[in-house]
Parts: structure tokens; sequence; C-alpha cells
């Protein structure tokens, strides 16, 4: 995947799920949830989940509701018949989260600031809510820069440890970080054949609404599997045995890739 980009196609991956399953573990193993390990499904509502329904979904991470939201996420279009639609959302939400900072660093604080509740409950044998409220931008303690974006207007619960004048600075700056969101959209068409791996942590994603029957398949990786085969890749162990421990902010050291 292209680190500076924060997703990637793949192509010529053969028209099934054992093949896209394959692809996914040559980078690591597959994180299990609520919704499996691997996934291969259609819009049948299996889970109360806006993502098994063939409506739009707006631009958003996935996994707020976890301590540790997944990294990777990959998805491959398997077949789309008899309907249209189903366009495929991707946003850089670090490059508007940088645009907010340069126009509003009042409003990007805020969204640094305030920790929100998050949650996924759509199932009745589910309640799932991370050890501690999050917020939407997490600043890195050693490296004071972003490096986890948990944006989900589907997933955020309601907040009350906090004053009116607070809720309405938050929200004046959420209005203003999607407003930037919506001028960043790129949009892009699946098709079998060609797998769509992208950073949970960095890319919003979404879907406009369908019509007809789409199978997809894909899942997840966790982030600490994902960095540890890129440093290696990168770096080589013994550059990555040399560094422990090293924090300095230069992307010839391989802990700067977090």
């Amino acid at each position: 995947m292209k680190w500076d980009q924060g997703f990637c196609f793949v192509d010529d991956v053969p028209i099934n799920p054992e093949a896209t399953q394959y692809l996914i573990e040559r980078i690591a193993f597959i994180r299990n949830t609520h919704y499996g390990g691997f996934w291969d499904f259609t819009a049948d509502l299996t889970f109360k989940d806006t993502a098994y329904t063939n409506e739009f979904l707006g631009a958003h991470t996935d996994n707020t509701y976890f301590t540790d939201p997944a990294r990777l996420q990959l998805f491959h279009l398997l077949s789309h018949t008899e309907g249209s639609g189903g366009e495929n959302l991707l946003i850089d939400g670090f490059a508007a989260a940088q645009q907010l900072r340069d126009e509003s660093h009042k409003d990007y604080v805020q969204l640094v600031k305030h920790r929100q509740p998050w949650h996924a409950s759509g199932n009745e044998d589910i309640c799932i809510q991370p050890s501690a409220m999050a917020p939407v931008f997490s600043i890195h303690p050693d490296m004071d820069k972003l490096y986890q974006i948990r944006w989900n207007n589907y997933d955020r619960a309601p907040k009350t440890n906090w004053s009116a004048s607070e809720q309405t600075s938050w929200y004046r700056a959420a209005r203003h970080y999607n407003e930037i969101l919506q001028t960043r959209e790129m949009w892009t068409k699946l098709k079998p054949g060609s797998a769509l791996i992208f950073d949970n942590w960095r890319m919003l994603h979404g879907r406009s609404q369908f019509t007809g029957k789409r199978r997809m398949c894909g899942g997840y990786v966790n982030n600490d599997d994902y960095i540890s085969r890129l440093r290696l890749l990168k770096f080589g162990r013994k550059e990555m045995l040399d560094n422990l421990g090293n924090v300095k902010l230069n992307s010839r050291n391989p802990y700067y890739f977090i």
C-alpha cells in the first residue's frame, strides 16, 4: 500500500473469496470481530449495520467503537448484477484535518480536545464500547502529530459530561470539518478483480446507494501486525532493532511509520 496516499488498488486478483483472503493474509492475519473474520456478504442485513444495506453511506472510519480500531481494510467487489450505483467514496482525513487546522486552529483543537463516546449496538447480543472515550483526532504523545482519526456519525453516542457552550463549539468544529471533507471526495467504481486496501486510521470511506445484487468480500488487519510488516520490509530487522525506543520525527526512522 502506498504509505503517502493511504490507499491502493491491487489489480488482477482472481474473482473469488479464496484468492482475496490469500491476498490479505500476505500482509498479516485477518482480525476477527463481531462481523466474523473474512467477510463474504450481500446487502441482506445479516448484521444490523448500514454496510449490510443498499443505502448511501456517508464518509466514515470503521471500528470507532473498538479500543484498538483495525488499521487496514480490504474490499473486493465480486459481482454486481441487475442494478447500478454503489460507487465507492474515499477521503484523505489527514489532509482534511490539516486544512481545518490552517483555516481554524480553534476548530481543530476542539476535535482533539473533546473525547467522544462510541458504540456498536445494532444486534441484540452486541453492545461494544471502547475502554475510554476517544477524540476525533488522536495526537501521538511522542511524535506530536496526528496519527488516528475516528469519524463516524453512525457510531457516535450521546456525550453527557460537557457544557452547552462546549457542545456548541464542538459541533461548530465538526460542521467545519465535514464541509472540508465534502470538498475532498474521491469517487471510484469498484470492479471485480481489483481489490481496494486502505488505512482505516487515515482514510474515510463511504458508498453511494445502489440497486441490484452486490457481493463483496474483504477483511480487517490489526495496526501492530501491519506496521510490523511495513517496517521490516522497508528497513530490515537490524535497523528496526537498532532504533528501538527512537521517537525522533524523521522518515529515516522506522518508528516514524506509526
